[in-house]
């Protein structure tokens, strides 16, 4: 399995995206229970975990997003959301999804860019 994101963009400070996260060839039983997370990576530091939410809908965020960024999923259509309001520059980044525990392969993520 191989998630695609979808959803970015080029935005100026303060805009809004909303980022989805398509699992369609995973089974049920392979997303439904399993906490799932959105991750960002710039250029040259390590991919951070920057929203999760589980299986029941219990959402955590990273102290960077807190409060502007939420985190959804729609289990069945296998796919997690990330609305992002409050845009800064400081969260250009290549956007990605996975399950928490046991990650899927990476799929290809989604660049969004935040520049005036």
């Amino acid at each position: 399995v191989q998630p695609v994101e979808s959803g970015g963009g080029l935005v100026h400070p303060g805009e809004s995206l909303q980022l989805t996260c398509k699992a369609s060839r995973a089974i049920t039983s392979s997303f439904s229970p399993y906490t799932m997370a959105w991750y960002r990576q710039v250029p040259g530091k390590q991919r951070e975990s920057i929203a999760t939410i589980t299986n029941r809908g219990v959402t955590e965020y990273a102290d960077s997003v807190k409060g502007r960024f939420t985190i959804s999923r729609d289990n069945n259509r296998k796919t997690v959301y990330l609305q992002m309001n409050s845009l800064k520059p400081e969260d250009t980044a290549v956007y990605y999804c996975n399950r928490v525990e046991g990650p899927w392969d990476w799929g290809q993520g989604t660049q969004v860019t935040v520049s005036s």
